[in-house]
């Protein structure tokens, strides 16, 4: 027997924004499903909380958000004279809600570690396909729209582009939890300035301040939150842990692995179906992670227990960053002494002393615009429109050099 729509709508308790409703059968439908539960055990900010304690809030709390937000956009679009039918609100809302189901454990950290064939936008298409056919063609039009090929274009960029309501959300949402208060963003202002010019998104020319307000708020938190010099070390020290794994199994050794990670990480001759794929991924989220880490820890190989103890007992690297490459002589010194100290060999110290880079920007001049509309009609692109920012600063892909070493080194 169907379950009464009534029963469906459902009010979530938000900290950010207060109540959320759900706004259709469907949406309800899509969250109480397994795939979608998944996200509960997944968090946002993947390592963060090594350094902002309060960053455990996952990727199931944000998507709920985002969709909070879109729907006042919507109904603020449609305030405005601009037709969204009931159809295209409900796919839209679709495909927001889906946006980040492809997501791995810790998210961003291990983005083609377990999976290397995909990335985790591939990954949501493809259990958006897998659940079009569950619920019998409903997300047709939803797909439609995440794959940017649906006649109204601007409902593609509330899902994904330089001001979609993914970003409104997260920077809200993690400035909310890691306590950074430079990662506030008027996010209510800024959907009151949108409108729709010739089948794209614009901003209101009044709502310029906010704009440049949001750019900058998503450079701090780049810089203060996700690429805190701390945060990377742990990121880093996580992704050796996987190298090491990974290495030890073409090797042959035996090493203890979920049946789910076996699934991906040891080598098969078998062709396995794109079902095959996600019904394995979707059963893996961070706590599979947290027991192998554990299980690791105990491993006879020195590298990978050694590794796999840092990282539960938060023994992360010492981290140098800067604006050009380290010298060539100095890492050829911490790899020697490191080498003596910990008794390795020279592939073995790799593991522990290694440099690489990190790179960012707050705007791309690319990608599709910010577009500011002005009361004569004219659409300005923000790098353009603002005369407060140095946009040229904002765009510019910063690339910063890191070095990661023991620190009893």
């Amino acid at each position: 027997m169907k379950e009464n729509w009534q029963n469906k709508k459902k009010i979530v308790n938000d900290p950010v924004y207060g109540f959320i409703n759900i706004p259709s059968e469907i949406v309800f439908d899509i969250i109480e499903h397994r795939y979608f539960q998944r996200l509960r055990r997944i968090k946002q900010l993947g390592l963060t909380d090594f350094v902002y304690p309060g960053a455990v809030h996952t990727r199931f709390q944000h998507t709920l958000g985002a969709i909070h937000l879109l729907n006042s956009a919507i109904n603020g679009l449609r305030a405005k004279g601009h037709d969204i039918t009931s159809v295209e609100e409900e796919a839209v809302t679709i495909a927001l809600l889906l946006h980040d189901i492809g997501h791995g454990p810790f998210s961003h950290t291990l983005e083609k570690v377990i999976l290397e064939d995909y990335s985790h936008e591939q990954l949501s298409l493809l259990f958006m396909n897998e659940l079009n056919k569950q619920y019998n063609g409903k997300l047709s039009i939803a797909i439609s729209i995440f794959k940017n090929e649906y006649a109204k274009a601007f409902l593609h960029q509330l899902v994904s582009s330089q001001l979609d309501m993914d970003r409104l959300d997260y920077l809200s949402r993690d400035s909310f939890y890691t306590g950074v208060s430079e990662g506030v963003v008027s996010s209510d202002r800024i959907i009151k300035m949108l409108n729709i010019n010739n089948d794209q998104l614009v901003v209101e020319a009044k709502g310029i301040y906010s704009i440049e307000k949001f750019l900058i708020a998503r450079w701090l938190m780049y810089w203060q939150v996700y690429l805190h010099k701390t945060v990377v070390s742990a990121e880093q020290l996580l992704l050796n842990i996987f190298k090491r794994v990974k290495e030890l199994i073409q090797n042959n050794e035996e090493i203890y692995l979920t049946d789910e990670l076996a699934f991906f990480l040891r080598p098969s001759t078998i062709k396995y179906s794109e079902k095959e794929i996600l019904e394995n991924f979707s059963r893996i989220d961070d706590s599979d992670i947290i027991t192998s880490l554990k299980r690791w820890s105990n491993e006879k190989d020195v590298v990978l227990s050694t590794l796999s103890l840092n990282l539960l007992n938060r023994n992360l690297y010492k981290i140098e960053i800067q604006n050009t490459p380290f010298e060539k002589e100095r890492i050829e010194k911490l790899l020697l002494e490191t080498s003596k100290k910990m008794n390795l060999s020279e592939k073995e110290t790799e593991y522990f002393v290694f440099t690489n880079h990190i790179s960012k920007n707050a705007y791309s001049a690319f990608d599709d615009k910010i577009q500011i509309a002005y009361k004569d009609g004219k659409i300005v692109d923000i790098a353009d429109a603002s005369d407060m920012l140095n946009m040229s600063i904002l765009s510019k892909t910063v690339h910063k050099y890191f070095l990661c070493y023991p620190k009893e080194i």
